[in-house]
């Protein structure tokens, strides 16, 4: 299975001055290969590096990021941490539940169109509640809002997100994390283009900006003051 990206593999190894450190970007190329990290790609992994089994799978086991079972088309991260939470985020991610059938954290829709997830932080408080689908973000959700972010995804259709790059599919996007950006499999550069930081984020600099608030400055050192 891994024949045809072995010089993708050695493309990465090739960025950093020890192996090893290559371990992340080659964990997504291998859910880019499979949509998950199976013991095979555990393999690869470790035969590339020259490291052993274990070493990969602390790695692969620690970071919520990369998925021992297999992700359906689309992944569906729903925040339900503190302030998400509060504000609508468990509601949210009950009924994502329950428009697929029932399927729990980290569990893929019998379509196969996307697998859900309920995630400790997605950094977006300013926004919540938010959910990202392959990690693009859509913010101050409503329940009645992300449920028609599920049902057009299970349409085949790819929703505009608030912000970020349009919306590919998991496996499109785990191989620009592992490093292709310029790749045409998941449309060059273009796909990595998009907006940001949202309004809300911006605020407080053009607030600045407009009363020419600045920050101070840095002492030299070796100043008393």
């Amino acid at each position: 299975m891994f024949d045809g990206v072995r010089d993708r593999a050695a493309a990465i190894i090739a960025r950093y001055p020890e192996p090893r450190s290559a371990l992340l970007p080659l964990l997504h190329l291998v859910q880019h290969v499979e949509g998950h990290v199976s013991r095979s790609g555990i393999a690869f992994c470790a035969e590339a590096l020259e490291i052993t089994t274990a070493e990969v799978s602390a790695v692969a086991t620690f970071y919520t990021m990369y998925k021992r079972e297999p992700v359906g088309r689309h992944l569906v991260s729903v925040c339900t941490n503190t302030l998400c939470a509060a504000l609508g985020g468990d509601d949210i991610y009950a009924a994502v539940r329950e428009r697929l059938d029932g399927i729990g954290h980290e569990e893929t829709s019998a379509d196969g169109s996307m697998t859900i997830e309920h995630a400790e932080c997605l950094a977006a408080c300013d926004l919540a509640p938010v959910l990202t689908v392959d990690y693009e973000f859509f913010d101050k959700q409503t329940v009645d809002s992300a449920l028609e972010i599920i049902d057009a995804l299970r349409r085949g259709e790819k929703p505009a997100p608030t912000r970020g790059a349009p919306l590919t599919d998991f496996r499109s996007v785990e191989l620009l994390l592992a490093g292709f950006f310029d790749d045409p499999a998941v449309g060059g550069l273009d796909a990595v283009a998009g907006p940001s930081a949202a309004e809300e984020s911006l605020r407080g600099a053009r607030l600045a900006e407009e009363r020419g608030w600045t920050a101070p400055s840095v002492p030299d050192e070796g100043s008393s003051s």
